[in-house]
């Protein structure tokens, strides 16, 4: 049902701040403005070499398909791991590598 999608630079310059993009497919149906059962994903977490770098949760504002976009400053070569955990638990996950050149 959820689609993850990162959009990341396969190269980057030892200190050079990259943008990472992110947007998952989902409704996040809060439940309270409609008789549809709740929805809703409750958190992202971003991790580059094993180690959490960004964390979003989200709240019932947010809006349907989220996308979030934040500038990461990468000094080495780094996997990046994104999990978006939804309310019951279940995980979606996606995956990307920056090279330093």
């Amino acid at each position: 049902m959820s689609t993850p999608r990162i959009r990341l630079p396969d190269t980057a310059a030892a200190g050079e701040a990259i943008e990472i993009r992110t947007l998952i497919d989902h409704p996040m149906i809060t439940g309270v403005s409609s008789d549809d059962p709740r929805d809703m994903l409750d958190r992202l977490e971003i991790r580059m070499n094993d180690m959490v770098i960004f964390t979003h949760m989200f709240e019932n504002g947010s809006a349907a398909n989220p996308t979030i976009t934040l500038h990461v400053t990468v000094a080495e070569t780094g996997r990046f791991d994104f999990v978006w955990t939804h309310e019951d638990g279940t995980e979606f996950t996606a995956e990307g590598q920056v090279t330093v050149a």
